[in-house]
């Protein structure tokens, strides 16, 4: 901890007191209008805003295991599943009230949480992770059947797993209504922890990406 006790200790003086950033932090205690949402997992190998290079106030984000978007809470459904629904806030409140032109979905390789479902690997001794993935991933998901991958990128279900993510998320209501309206752009991202390098996906039908098509990354 101690290199990042220092940092913090540091951070206002070497970063927010030099000349060339302290008008944009100033800036930030009038509010945010971050360009897009970005959805990714909580691994600590995934930094949103060093692989995008934006700055305080441009990236509205939001970290789960496996990037996993639980599906829009009807009326009195997650008081009645007993589960709080913070994802379903944070996702309404950027595209409601942040107005944010894009979201991202954006997958990674060797991503523990889908290398776990796909290999059927017993979560047991994690209850907390079993029933989070059992809650937000069904039983009949395309990401359950696939086979057991070889290498440990686990890059084409992770990918899939992309794309279900960004068709679960453009079933939210405010998430639809502004796709429709064309205010609202939808992006599956994968992103190779090992190398750096993001793909972009590209529907087959040139249309938007849906759980539907088959894996086409490639360079952004």
């Amino acid at each position: 901890m101690k290199s990042l006790i220092d940092n913090a200790r540091s951070f206002a003086a070497t970063h927010v007191a030099d000349p060339r950033n302290t008008e944009a932090f100033r800036a930030l205690g009038a509010g945010q209008s971050p360009e897009a949402l970005f959805i990714t997992c909580s691994d600590s190998r995934v930094v949103p805003s060093l692989i995008t290079g934006a700055r305080p106030g441009e990236l509205f984000e939001l970290r789960t295991a496996g990037n996993v978007i639980p599906p829009y809470p009807s009326a009195g459904r997650a008081e009645r599943d007993g589960h709080p629904m913070s994802e379903a806030a944070t996702i309404e409140y950027a595209v409601c009230v942040l107005g944010v032109s894009s979201i991202v979905v954006c997958g990674h390789s060797h991503c523990g949480a889908v290398g776990a479902l796909v290999r059927g690997e017993d979560l047991s001794g994690v209850p907390a992770v079993r029933d989070w993935l059992d809650h937000s991933v069904a039983p009949d998901d395309a990401l359950r059947s696939l086979t057991a991958p070889a290498s440990a990128d686990v890059a084409e279900a992770v990918q899939e797993h992309v794309l279900a993510q960004v068709a679960r998320v453009r079933a939210y209501p405010c998430v639809q209504e502004r796709v429709d309206d064309g205010s609202l752009t939808l992006h599956a991202w994968y992103y190779e922890v090992h190398t750096g390098a993001v793909l972009v996906h590209r529907p087959s039908s040139g249309g938007r990406p849906t759980s539907g098509d088959r894996p086409a990354f490639g360079p952004l």
